[in-house]
């Protein structure tokens, strides 16, 4: 059987393999754009094995700021091959849509990400816990004490560990071994982008 990392995704007429963060390609020049956005694209899937449509605030939140990075590159390619040469592009203009895009999207990638690596590193603790600490550590700070309520709604709807890691396939040794290899690869691109926004001076990325 398959685990959700080589799964199949179907666009137009054609069957592409669903990218994986350990495939996005990171240079000298910075984070390969396409394909990281394709594999951010990714993780927001990871949301409908949670099973609840309580998550879809998290899911439209990342799809949303998935748009706007895309968006920028679809319109300047030549000048967006990489996430920081985009965000380099885009500082002359008055408006940074896809730059601020850009930080929320890496924020909630953080979120999703520690999330995981503490259930990955703590085979015993249930979803609702990872993610609980997660959001405290990440996205809390950033929001309005009218959104955290209903973070705090749609954490309590994780389905058991079980369940979830049922749902990325098996054999359970080779969801381990994948799912171990995207979280390094989405841990190291966070910290080189948050690293880049803070020198850069636009703002704490992570």
């Amino acid at each position: 059987m398959p685990t959700y990392f080589d799964t199949i995704k179907k666009v137009g007429q054609f069957l592409l393999v669903r990218q994986s963060f350990a495939d996005v390609p990171v240079t000298d020049a910075g984070v390969d754009t396409f394909a990281f956005l394709e594999a951010a694209e990714g993780l927001v899937g990871l949301f409908d094995l949670l099973g609840s449509k309580a998550f879809s605030v998290v899911q439209n939140d990342l799809n949303g700021n998935i748009t706007k990075v895309r968006t920028r590159y679809t319109a300047t390619p030549t000048v967006s091959a990489t996430l920081e040469q985009l965000v380099e592009n885009e500082k002359t203009e008055k408006k940074q849509v896809a730059t601020e895009g850009l930080m929320w999207l890496l924020r909630g990638l953080n979120f999703t990400s520690l999330a995981l690596q503490s259930s990955y590193a703590n085979k015993e603790e249930e979803l609702s816990v990872s993610f609980s600490k997660s959001y405290d550590g990440t996205l809390k700070k950033y929001h309005s004490f009218v959104v955290k309520p209903i973070f705090a709604v749609t954490l309590k709807a994780c389905p058991y560990r079980s369940v979830f890691y049922e749902k990325l396939g098996s054999p359970p040794e080779r969801v381990d071994a994948e799912l171990g290899k995207w979280l390094e690869a989405l841990d190291g691109i966070l910290k080189r982008m948050n690293t880049f926004y803070d020198k850069g001076g636009y703002g704490k990325a992570i």
